[in-house]
């Protein structure tokens, strides 16, 4: 696959054809399919929900982002379905964004990125565009994978300041001078050297959830050439009206991801078929996103 351009400038470039800051986030249950994908194996079940997804959302978003757990839960059938929902999005022009979110040192990191930001046919790695990664090992956790922004054109989102409850545990704890998601955010900015595209932004991006919209603009203000991924909209509470602070006057800078509002839409409008309701919810998502950067 092509990987020729900066990761930075490729989203800018997803972002700008489609006027979406929309990524869909791929997270599939076998509990809750569409009815006419249940009983089926699990290999074939995650391969048709995950190419259905992406063939009706594919005007309306920029990117998706599997969440490699919900494959890995079933062994090497979720891989392989994997492989193949990763390279079904790129065929349709989608920025992959695998949230896997590794973290490890040395050769453990090598694998990890060989693996998942790699060449080796039979991995996801050949068709996907950026990775989530935990960076509290430190900056040689990051090192494999950073060597793969700089000279392969892949990009990455580190954990800043997570939309979960409990993230504020160590990322924003009481007394802190500093919180370590600030910290995080600045050091990205040393991290994505060497990467930054001609759209001003470089390949090592933060996530920051949306739960959290008033430290949205301290990151920004901290690392300002990061791209934001930023989940927590819809289910666990955040508000796509308070993002504004995430983009520029172009509309850049920031990606939000929707993943149970638009993949389980179909249980909402039992009376269409399933994939024109996860299109019409990645549709009104996008739109919502326009009107907050407008606003």
């Amino acid at each position: 696959m092509d990987f020729e351009n900066c990761y930075a400038d490729r989203l800018a470039e997803a972002i700008e054809k489609k006027d979406s800051r929309l990524v869909v986030g791929i997270d599939p249950r076998l509990d809750r399919l569409p009815e006419e994908l249940t009983g089926l194996e699990p290999e074939d079940a995650l391969l048709r929900l995950g190419s259905g997804v992406i063939e009706a959302v594919a005007e309306d978003a920029a990117a998706v982002k599997p969440q490699i757990a919900f494959f890995e839960r079933w062994g090497w059938r979720g891989w392989r379905a994997l492989e193949g929902v990763c390279q079904k999005a790129r065929e349709q022009g989608l920025i992959v964004i695998l949230d896997a979110k590794r973290g490890d040192i040395g050769s453990t990191a090598s694998a990890y990125a060989e693996a998942l930001l790699g060449t080796e046919p039979g991995t996801p790695g050949p068709h996907v565009d950026a990775l989530t990664i935990n960076p509290y090992l430190g900056s040689d956790s990051l090192e494999p994978f950073l060597d793969r922004v700089r000279e392969g054109g892949r990009g990455l989102y580190v954990l800043a300041r997570t939309s979960n409850p409990g993230g504020a545990e160590f990322q924003k704890r009481d007394g802190d001078a500093d919180p370590i998601f600030l910290q995080v955010a600045r050091t990205s900015e040393q991290w994505g050297d060497g990467s930054r595209g001609e759209c001003g932004y470089h390949g090592v991006g933060l996530v920051v959830g949306a739960t959290h919209p008033e430290e949205i603009s301290k990151v920004r203000e901290c690392a300002p050439g990061a791209s934001l991924l930023i989940p927590g909209v819809g289910a666990q509470g955040g508000s796509v009206e308070d993002l504004g602070p995430a983009f520029d006057s172009r509309g850049l800078g920031a990606l939000v991801n929707s993943s149970r509002g638009v993949v389980q839409a179909f249980e909402k409008q039992p009376g269409i078929p399933w994939q024109e309701a996860v299109q019409q919810a990645a549709r009104e998502t996008r739109k919502q996103l326009q009107g907050a950067i407008t606003s």
